[in-house]
């Protein structure tokens, strides 16, 4: 499995108020993806399915990081989360200020999300990438998926295999 650098230092808010950062995940095997709750339920259905495959393993952890915090607030994101029956201790919702997640985003997972000023498109969606991210239990991102591809999916379950057995 390779290794495509560590996820530097970040704090953001969690759907029920609490600072979730680095820091909390540390020492657990998670999964990112990017997320807006109007366009990305294919995703997120996929990411609910892990949270049930994985549910007796207490070193997954799920994170999903918002693309459009103006919308996306804690309580918005805790209504997505609840129709997608995220626990709460084992699937994070994070919002917090757009350049910061941007930043996190870009700089960070080295993922694509398309800055627009001010939510400019008409429709409200921004761009992103559909893949999730593997991260060991040093931080280090470990694989990129294709969210979108069977044989990708198959082979983060793998991956996540190997890591919780390494």
């Amino acid at each position: 499995m390779n290794e495509y650098g560590t996820v530097p230092e970040f704090t953001l808010t969690e759907r029920d108020g609490r600072v979730i950062g680095l820091q909390q995940l540390r020492g657990k095997i998670w999964l990112i993806y990017t997320s807006c709750t109007d366009t990305c339920p294919l995703q997120t259905a996929m990411m609910a399915k892990l949270q049930e495959e994985f549910a007796a393993n207490p070193n997954i952890q799920l994170v999903s990081f918002t693309v459009d915090p103006e919308r996306d607030t804690p309580r918005a994101l805790t209504l997505y989360a609840d129709r997608y029956r995220a626990d709460a201790k084992r699937w994070y919702f994070l919002t917090g200020e757009r350049d910061r997640i941007f930043r996190l985003i870009l700089d960070g997972f080295h993922l694509a999300v398309a800055a627009m000023p001010n939510n400019s498109d008409p429709s409200g969606l921004i761009p992103h990438s559909p893949r999730f991210v593997l991260v060991d239990k040093e931080a280090r991102i470990r694989g990129y998926y294709d969210s979108r591809e069977p044989e990708a999916v198959l082979r983060l379950k793998n991956d996540i295999d190997s890591l919780t057995k390494g």
